[in-house]
């Protein structure tokens, strides 16, 4: 993980994580984390099977594979609001949505738009090419 031009970014990929970091993945609502991130954040970082939303052990699950932007929108957004009330944590975002769940990064960037200023979340850095090209 580094810092560029104060733009935090996260690593492509993730193994390991310090105890103060949270790794974000895409997930479905039923919480089958069975491929991609979602398995690697079951397998690694404590997600629970059968919860696909926020907090579980080091990692922090969003549901995308239940429809489009819109409905994704709001989960983002209570991503967001746990992040900003628990900035002890550093917050590793991965291309979520981008993997199984089909959706372009030009596509799932735009939701996370705000979060480029907060110190405690780190995007992938093809996001922040999309955000601030």
């Amino acid at each position: 993980m580094y810092q560029s031009e104060s733009k935090r970014i996260s690593p492509n990929f993730i193994n390991s994580l310090k105890e103060n970091e949270i790794f974000v993945f895409g997930s479905n609502l039923e919480g089958q984390h069975a491929g991609g991130a979602a398995r690697i954040a079951y397998e690694k970082f404590g997600a629970v099977w059968g919860q696909g939303v926020g907090l579980q052990g080091q990692s922090y699950g969003i549901p995308t594979m239940h429809g489009g932007i819109d409905v994704i929108r709001p989960y983002v957004d209570e991503f967001i609001e746990f992040a900003k009330s628990n900035p002890q944590f550093k917050f590793l975002v991965t291309r979520v949505g981008c993997g199984i769940a089909g959706f372009k990064d030009k596509e799932m960037a735009p939701l996370f738009r705000e979060t480029v200023e907060f110190e405690n979340i780190y995007l992938p850095e093809k996001w922040l090419r999309i955000l601030n090209p």
